[in-house]
Formats: C-alpha cells, sequence, structure tokens
C-alpha cells in the first residue's frame, strides 16, 4: 500500500509522521511521534482525528511503546505488562470512538501471542501496518457499495446533492475516508455530484477539514451553517445524506459528531435517506443500545472560542462570548436506528437492526 496524506512512517523508521489537522486548512505541517507519549497526546489533543485515523495512530502507539519497553531488556512477562499499561492509556485518550480501542487490542493480542519481546515488537510492527493496510481497503469498498445508492440517485442535468456533517473522508482515516468514500467513487466515475458541508461546530471540522479535501479532489462542495441543513431538505435540496460514525451499536443505534442526531430527525422528517457509513471496525457489537455508548465531553472553551485566518495570513484566536459565561462541550451524539436508512461498510448495505447487522457481518 502506497502510504496516503495521514499517517506516514518516520524516515529515521523508529517513528511515525502524523499530519497535524488542528493547522489545517491554512497549513500543512507534520508532526513526529517518537514514543508512547506522543501517539497519546496526538489522539487526545486532536492532532490526529476521526473514528478510523485514530485506531490507526493507536496501533502505532502500541508499536512505538514496545520500542521503549524492549529498550530496558525486559522479559517477557515484563514486556507484556508494560504493554498492556500502555494499552490503558491509550484508549484512555478518547472514550467515544470504537475504533481506538479495537486497534489497540488488536495489537495487544498479537504481541501476547509471541514468545519474546524481540519477536512481539516485531508483530507489533507488522500489525500496525497491516492495519492501515486493511482499513485503507475497507474504505476503498465502502465507496464501491455507497457508489450505487448515488447513482441509483442520479439525474440528468443536474448533480447528486448529498449533505454531510463533520469529516468522514481521508483526513479521518489512512484513505478515502467512511462517508466521502461513496462521494469520491462517484465523482471518479463521472456520475455529477455535490456536496453541502456543515460547518460542524465547535471545531469547524466540517468547515476546515471536509470542504479542504473536497476541494483539493476536485469535488464541487458549498458550505453551510449547521443549522441550514433542515431548510435545505425541505426545500428539496438534499437527495441524501451520508454521515461517519464513531461507534454503532449491535442494533444500530449511530454515535458521532454531536449534531448529527438533528439531520437525521431533519431527514426523517422531509423523507430524504439518511445513511451512516463505517468499516466493520466501528461496531461495538458488546453494545445492544446508544444510550450504551460514552460520550465524550471536552473543555468549554472550544465552544467560547474559535481559531481562525486573519487577512494578512497570520492564526488567531477570538473569544465569542461574554467572559464569564460558561460552556459545556459534548463532543458526539447518538442517532437512534430508526431514524437510520442503512449503514454502508466494507461487506455491504444493511438496514439498521440487529439481525441485518449480524448477516452482514457474518459475511466478513
Amino acid at each position: 500500500m502506497a502510504w496516503q496524506g495521514t499517517i506516514r512512517p518516520g524516515a529515521d523508521r523508529i517513528s511515525v509522521e502524523v499530519l497535524d489537522q488542528r493547522l489545517l486548512p491554512y497549513r500543512e505541517t507534520w508532526i513526529s511521534l517518537r514514543g508512547l507519549a506522543d501517539a497519546r497526546a496526538a489522539i487526545a489533543d486532536m492532532a490526529a482525528r476521526g473514528a478510523g485515523l485514530i485506531g490507526n495512530v493507536a496501533a502505532y502507539g502500541m508499536w512505538l511503546a514496545g520500542l521503549e519497553i524492549i529498550s530496558d531488556k525486559p522479559d517477557m512477562e515484563t514486556f507484556l505488562s508494560r504493554l498492556r499499561q500502555a494499552a490503558e492509556c491509550l484508549k484512555s485518550a478518547r472514550p467515544t470512538a470504537g475504533n481506538l480501542a479495537w486497534g489497540v487490542d488488536r495489537l495487544l493480542a498479537l504481541a501476547v501471542g509471541q514468545t519474546s519481546p524481540e519477536s512481539a515488537l516485531a508483530a507489533l510492527d507488522e500489525g500496525a501496518r497491516e492495519l492501515a493496510r486493511s482499513e485503507a481497503e475497507a474504505c476503498r469498498r465502502i465507496g464501491e457499495h455507497g457508489l450505487k445508492l448515488i447513482a441509483a440517485s442520479a439525474k440528468q442535468g443536474t448533480p447528486v446533492n448529498i449533505l454531510t456533517h463533520c469529516n468522514a473522508g481521508k483526513l479521518a482515516f489512512v484513505d478515502w475516508g467512511s462517508a466521502l468514500a461513496p462521494v469520491y467513487a462517484a465523482h471518479a466515475a463521472g456520475i455529477s455530484v455535490h456536496v453541502w458541508v456543515d460547518e460542524t461546530r465547535p471545531r469547524n471540522q466540517g468547515a476546515r477539514l471536509t470542504a479542504w479535501e473536497l476541494a483539493e479532489s476536485g469535488v464541487p462542495h458549498t458550505l453551510i451553517t449547521d443549522n441550514a441543513g433542515g431548510h435545505l431538505m425541505r426545500r428539496g435540496m438534499v437527495d441524501m445524506v451520508i454521515v461517519g460514525a464513531d461507534r454503532v451499536t449491535r442494533r444500530g443505534d449511530v454515535a458521532n459528531k454531536i449534531g448529527t442526531y438533528l439531520k437525521a430527525l431533519a431527514a426523517r422528517d422531509n423523507n430524504v435517506p439518511f445513511y451512516a457509513a463505517l468499516p466493520a471496525s466501528t461496531f461495538d457489537l458488546a453494545l445492544l443500545k446508544g444510550d450504551d455508548i460514552p460520550i465524550e465531553e471536552r473543555d468549554g472553551d472550544e465552544v467560547r472560542r474559535v481559531e481562525g485566518q486573519t487577512r494578512d495570513g497570520s492564526l488567531a484566536e477570538v473569544l465569542l462570548c461574554p467572559k464569564r459565561t460558561a460552556a459545556r462541550n459534548w463532543a458526539f451524539d447518538v442517532t437512534p436506528a430508526e431514524l437510520v436508512t442503512g449503514l454502508i461498510c466494507e461487506h455491504g448495505i444493511c438496514r439498521a437492526n440487529e439481525a441485518d447487522i449480524a448477516a452482514l457481518l457474518k459475511m466478513a
């Protein structure tokens, strides 16, 4: 697999580099992760973000942790004990996205199956690389399946209008993305598409990230305020909604960026199909219902302040509210399965219910 634009091995072969998404779309800056602390910080501080990408960064975090541990020449029991501590450290970085724990646990299982620290470290290295390869391929296949939905909605002379919320494109994964993978596939196939891009307050990941990567890919798109989606749906200006997911329960409840639930309600009221796109790694079959998904609450200053580029090209942060005003900042909400038209994953498309999800995943 050719390494893509979100994560790549360091030139020194003992580090990993990630694109710092906090500085997009204004600057393209890579940061080097040289140990467990760096990997955790990149995830917690959102230099690396998006369900799939943080799973991959965490997997490489396990390898980086292994490099640190093996330098002390431990026996196998000590190596695994410290690696388990590293796993818990990484999983605590962000609580909602299921891919984070999935990637960590997958790498830990590879190490546990080895007989020496050296073989465990080699397994961590190859395991992280294979995880990136397999997730990129999964997203490519999501694009193929979602393409069929877009093609079925194609109209002569007008584009298929797709509304998305937050960023679930190439930046949120190793490549392709989940929600935007069908868009890229349709664009490549010559189908006329247009994307309505929610700004996605408070961090503006739609305005800053989704709009940036769509522009880079030449996909027609228009930025809208978060509250405009319902208005567009009522006016017949949205053919479908496709969002990503950070965790999906076994009955099909979808956790995604805060504000997704409101889009699903508007879509249902206006008979607009609402899809969530996700790799199978995002399913959490241990959870039945969305109420059991832990919802991350972040610093209120993300709501109270906003960062942007001034006319002279410098970056500046400004306060939006009175200094004494408090803010709450839930990062995600849950859309119940009954509002979800379908789930798009690498194995196909299914309805959001326990039986159909189980049947789909048996195809893996």
